[in-house]
């Protein structure tokens, strides 16, 4: 079953997973270590973030390695950018409105 790639951001843990291997690609034991949780646990958030075409997993021997597919997280920052800017046009205005009341203040 393909899930929605907001799934996989939804949870502190899979967040926290992501920034993990955004760097270099781990093992699920590798990544389960940095938790307070068991491995069992990990796998199942490591199974949300698989099916959200997040990660790429990689065979090395015996070892499966995963690391994040960066373009897929695109598809977040697209989403993203509307509320930026309608963020960064209320911080324009407030600007102006901030600069309009200094102006008046050294008129004075």
């Amino acid at each position: 079953m393909k899930r929605d790639i907001f799934q996989a951001i939804a949870d502190p843990t899979r967040r926290a997973i992501l920034v993990l291997i955004s760097s270099s690609a781990l093992t699920p034991n590798a990544i389960a270590e940095k938790f307070d949780t068991t491995r069992q646990a990990v796998s199942k958030h490591i199974k949300i973030l698989s099916e959200c075409d997040l990660l790429e997993e990689k065979k090395m021997g015996r070892e499966i390695y995963y690391q994040l597919k960066i373009d897929k997280m695109k598809e977040i920052d697209h989403w993203l950018e509307q509320f930026k800017q309608i963020w960064e046009k209320r911080f324009d205005q407030l600007d102006q409105v901030l600069l309009n009341l200094k102006s008046k203040e050294n008129g004075k």
